[in-house]
């Protein structure tokens, strides 16, 4: 893989993602969409598809990891770091293409998000804070708690994203996705990214309550910095005090995952 194919394919892939993450996000919590209000279990999948989309799409090309805190883990796991750059910097610049692209789906949506005329406050009909849509916030704000949560969510990601990449992890450098030539096992079937997706899925109903589950620092800080300059009518705070927490903890998850499978395995 060079460079550029590494870059373009984790831009592409992770763009996917947050389009389908960001975007069903909007879809329950804006007015005037046709999902509003459908729930948590709606946006686990949500995310779980987006995971699978993007991460399909980005396989011939990257590997489709499409996070950094994977990134992490699989270098730390297999020594390989000299690419780790062009990883991140793809899925960063994917990330904020990907909320970009939120936006313009759900234009009219976010166009909308104002008072109407007599609307009583507090009730279906206020505007709604937008930073949800496209970052984590947590439900309590307990810095330690928040970070804790974050970091053992992540390591739930990455322990069985190495498990089932297994020996394959080093091919082509790292991946978690099917690579051309490689036809061996699950990894060679590209069977791992749709259990990885499911894996996200299950990952958001079980430890995605106290803050989100950002579990990917690319997912959190592209959007988020999106978010900060959009002009959305009573978007709320970005909450940048905050912002540290979903990519300091989803990369010590992922650092530590990377050494405890290759301490065990």
């Amino acid at each position: 893989m060079t460079n550029g194919d590494i870059f373009v394919g984790e831009m592409i892939g992770t763009a996917i993602l947050i389009l389908f993450g960001a975007g069903v996000c909007a879809a329950v919590t804006l007015r005037f969409s046709k999902a509003r209000a459908a729930g948590w279990v709606v946006i686990t999948f949500g995310w779980g598809f987006g995971v699978l989309a993007g991460a399909y799409t980005a396989a011939p090309l990257s590997g489709g990891v499409i996070n950094p805190a994977v990134t992490f883990g699989l270098a730390v796991d297999t020594g390989v770091w000299d690419k780790v750059w062009v990883y991140l910097l793809g899925q960063i610049t994917g990330a904020m293409i990907g909320a970009v692209l939120c936006y313009l789906t759900y234009y009219a949506q976010f166009r909308a998000n104002v008072r109407k005329t007599g609307t009583t406050e507090g009730t279906a009909d206020e505007p709604v804070p937008t930073l949800g849509i496209f970052s984590t916030i947590p439900e309590i704000r307990n810095p330690i708690a928040n970070l804790i949560t974050e970091i053992l969510a992540t390591i739930a990601l990455v322990l069985p994203i190495l498990a089932l990449v297994g020996n394959n992890r080093h091919v082509e450098g790292i991946g978690i996705g099917q690579i051309a030539g490689q036809a061996d096992g699950i990894y060679g079937s590209g069977i791992a990214i749709l259990l990885v997706s499911l894996l996200v899925v299950g990952i958001g109903l079980s430890l995605g309550g106290p803050t989100g589950y950002a579990i990917n620092p690319a997912r959190d800080l592209g959007p988020r910095i999106i978010h900060t300059f959009l002009p959305i009518p009573n978007k709320g705070t970005s909450d940048w005090g905050y912002s540290w927490i979903p990519v300091v903890g989803p990369l010590i998850g992922g650092l530590l995952g990377g050494l405890i499978y290759n301490a065990a395995f």
